[in-house]
């Protein structure tokens, strides 16, 4: 139980720390430094920078689903829950959930063209949150919401993101 507790620790820290540093610049050393604790406790917890990276993309990702997505579902079907992550996601941007803005997008800017299995799991992120928003607009076209004859990928405020 404390070794989850203090993961969930390292991991929200390295999380606010690669939101205003990138992802590269996330190091187990730094995070060690950060937080006051020893460099082979937290390689412990992760065992190499690849997979401290992916660890903390995925808390990102939890932290973005529980302020953005997870709330925006408590609305109706179709146009009000389309509406509803809008405006989840503006209020995101502007409550500074990420201390450096927006994770994902620093993230999708700091790995475009770069192979490998960090920036797979940012884009997997990134392409996840289109394609719900693509699937919310359907729905409203399918509940009679919003015109059939308009192409839903129009809809989607995230297709200006960086491509992965």
């Amino acid at each position: 139980m404390k070794g989850q507790r203090t993961r969930q620790t390292i991991l929200d820290r390295a999380v606010d720390l690669a939101s205003v540093e990138g992802l590269e610049g996330l190091t187990i050393g730094r995070l060690a430094d950060e937080l006051e604790l020893s460099k082979s406790g937290l390689f412990a917890h992760f065992g190499s920078k690849e997979e401290l990276q992916l660890a903390t993309i995925e808390q990102a990702r939890e932290r973005f689903l529980n302020e953005v997505f997870r709330p925006a579902l408590a609305e109706e079907r179709g146009y009000p829950r389309l509406v509803a992550m809008c405006h989840a996601w503006l209020d995101y941007v502007k409550r500074g959930v990420f201390p450096g803005g927006c994770f994902f997008a620093a993230a999708s800017f700091e790995f475009d063209g770069r192979p490998g299995v960090v920036r797979d799991a940012v884009a997997s992120t990134m392409n996840e949150w289109i394609a719900a928003i693509t699937k919310a607009v359907q729905i409203a076209q399918e509940e009679g919401h919003l015109d059939k004859s308009v192409d839903r990928r129009l809809y989607v405020c995230l297709r200006a993101s960086p491509k992965l």
